[in-house]
């Protein structure tokens, strides 16, 4: 299955989600209707998953058996993108969609500086991850006049191939992960109808 039909699917199950929360969530409560926080943890289940699946079984899988590496130069050097670079190339497709939901990921150690807290609610939000990695941190929080629900997810260290990467990346802040150590967090923001 080539990468956009496997995109487009997972992001069609995140988009029906969507649709199913906003009229009740707008005040319009109807029988059916998904609260906001449920919405947003299948929203980050589904990209969860995905990002999972492609760091362990492609870019692990054909690392270890030397069929092609991954590099963050990845359409220079005809290579896999890194699991981050998959996620953001991920999330700037799903702005084509028309869709409001956003999404990335940010870290207290960012190996890239665009990827760390922009607010003062996303540094608290990723000490809180940082702290308890089991519990997301929800709020709402406002931009340019308009308000948002924001959550963070715990991004974890889910193959060796993550481990590697951001110990030995020159640019690392911190270079002693291990398996499952806190990376940085997901971060998704969804517009609040006013």
């Amino acid at each position: 299955m080539s990468f956009r039909k496997w995109f487009a699917g997972g992001l069609g199950v995140v988009l029906c989600l969507f649709v199913a929360w906003r009229p009740g969530f707008a005040g319009k409560e109807s029988a059916g209707s998904v609260p906001l926080e449920t919405v947003v943890d299948y929203i980050h289940s589904v990209l969860e998953a995905d990002r999972t699946f492609y760091t362990v079984h492609v870019v692990e899988r054909m690392q270890r058996r030397g069929v092609i590496e991954s590099s963050e130069k990845w359409r220079e050097v005809s290579a896999l993108p890194l699991p981050a670079q998959f996620f953001q190339e991920a999330a700037s497709l799903a702005t084509l969609t028309g869709s409001s939901v956003r999404y990335r990921l940010i870290s207290l150690n960012p190996i890239n500086k665009q990827s760390g807290p922009q607010t003062e609610f996303e540094r608290k939000a990723l000490e809180a991850v940082m702290a308890h990695p089991e519990q997301p941190y929800k709020g709402q929080v406002k931009e340019g006049g308009a308000r948002y629900f924001q959550a963070l997810y715990a991004d974890l260290a889910v193959s060796p191939i993550c481990v590697s990467c951001h110990n030995a990346d020159p640019r690392s802040s911190k270079r002693d992960y291990k398996l499952n150590d806190v990376l940085g967090a997901v971060l998704i923001s969804i517009p609040i109808p006013e």
